[in-house]
């Protein structure tokens, strides 16, 4: 079975904080995807140090396969001393998935992973082990298409203690949460953002501590070809078109640019319907085409993309008023959802030909405008943790 997966994840800082005291890794093998959460002790700057020290720590050993003994050991001495409880101190979660569906997880002192198959709560074997004298669940199993596994710093099992709930929100009424927002069409984000909004409104929006939550989906790798731009010599139309139609079933794709839509158009002999709805006055609408997800505006169009996609990347940006945005019937949120909630890798098919309309003919072509945009939404694709290749004509 080859999977892959869908990461997210959503911090909250403690009320009047700057920094965040937890810390999130997503880093990627040739076999596997690792998501690392790490809550530093106390709050502010040095909780924010001790955490991000922990995560890289980790991160960088378990690429460089170092064993679970010799990454603790490491922390243990690298970690800095409080001065006032004289203990060095991060709890941490590891999760690696790898793509034959193997996966492991290892716990040391923060809230239980959340697995969630079938719309059902799984449950976690405790398998303890001592390591340098710290007691750590290391759990061995295998995954499926469609399981969520969540993992949370305890700010999440600390909401709402002594205001709205006596003890906090205990981990059993959060797995109950998740589980009932979990569907096959819900993104990892949005569990993310959907759990830590219902922390959030449990501390009255004035967290007492750093809350984290961090989301795996198990998935079917999904590509999505994306057209934009005429090529520079018009005999390259059928070879561009024939690249960006190539794929299996499973693969999605996007025409950026009304010149772009009519050479498929007259390519493929598939007649072009524009729409004359304006769902959003400064987006242009969009258009249909037999075997096209979506047929959209070029320019204005891949702007919006971009600024939707920066803001989710930049995770405190992500709320509820930002999914309502994400889900509005414009093409550029239609792109925009497609590529957060729909995508595993991006593959761009840009031409270089000059459009006189919105640009000088003069300047070459990598001070143009859409090779401006197309580098934008490389590098923000990339960072969404999206493999992103671009293919010139």
């Amino acid at each position: 079975m080859e999977i892959t997966v869908d990461v997210a994840y959503k911090s909250l800082n403690k009320f009047s904080e700057v920094l965040c005291g937890d810390k999130v890794e997503m880093l990627q093998t040739e076999d596997s995807h690792i998501l690392i959460l790490a809550d530093g002790m106390g709050s502010g700057v040095k909780a924010n140090i001790l955490a991000t020290l922990t995560s890289k720590i980790l991160g960088t050993m378990f690429l460089n396969g170092a064993t679970l003994e010799e990454c603790v050991e490491t922390i243990v001495q690298t970690l800095p001393i409080c001065q006032v409880r004289q203990v060095a101190y991060a709890t941490f979660s590891i999760l690696q998935v790898f793509h034959s569906g193997e996966a492991y997880l290892v716990e040391f002192d923060n809230p239980s992973c959340i697995f969630i198959r079938n719309g059902r709560l799984m449950p976690i074997p405790e398998n303890i082990r001592e390591v340098e004298g710290k007691k750590i669940n290391e759990y061995r199993f295998q995954v499926q298409k469609g399981d969520a596994l969540i993992l949370m710093s305890d700010g999440t099992i600390h909401a709402g203690v002594g205001q709205l709930l006596n003890f906090g929100w205990l981990w059993e009424d959060i797995a109950s949460y998740a589980v009932k927002q979990y569907g096959l069409t819900v993104s990892a984000m949005r569990l993310a953002a959907a759990i830590c909004q219902a922390c959030d409104e449990l501390y009255q929006y004035r967290p007492g501590d750093d809350t984290t939550v961090a989301c795996m989906r198990i998935i079917n790798a999904k590509p999505v070809h994306l057209m934009t731009g005429p090529p520079q010599d018009p005999a390259q139309d059928e070879e561009m078109v024939a690249a960006f139609m190539s794929g299996d079933d499973t693969t999605r794709h996007i025409v950026c640019g009304g010149t772009s839509a009519t050479i498929v158009s007259r390519v493929l002999k598939r007649p072009l319907d524009v729409s004359m709805d304006y769902a959003d006055p400064e987006i242009p609408p969009i258009a249909y085409m037999e075997g096209m997800d979506l047929v959209t505006e070029g320019v204005l169009t891949l702007n919006r993309v971009v600024q939707l996609l920066r803001s989710y990347v930049k995770k405190e940006a992500v709320s509820e008023e930002f999914f309502l945005e994400l889900d509005k019937p414009n093409g550029a949120s239609m792109v925009a959802k497609l590529l957060i909630e729909d995508c595993t890798e991006l593959h761009l098919y840009v031409g270089k030909a000059i459009n006189s309309a919105y640009q000088n003919p003069g300047l070459p072509f990598d001070l143009g405008i859409r090779q401006n945009l197309v580098e934008q939404l490389k590098h923000v694709t990339e960072e969404m943790g999206k493999k992103v290749t671009v293919t010139y004509y």
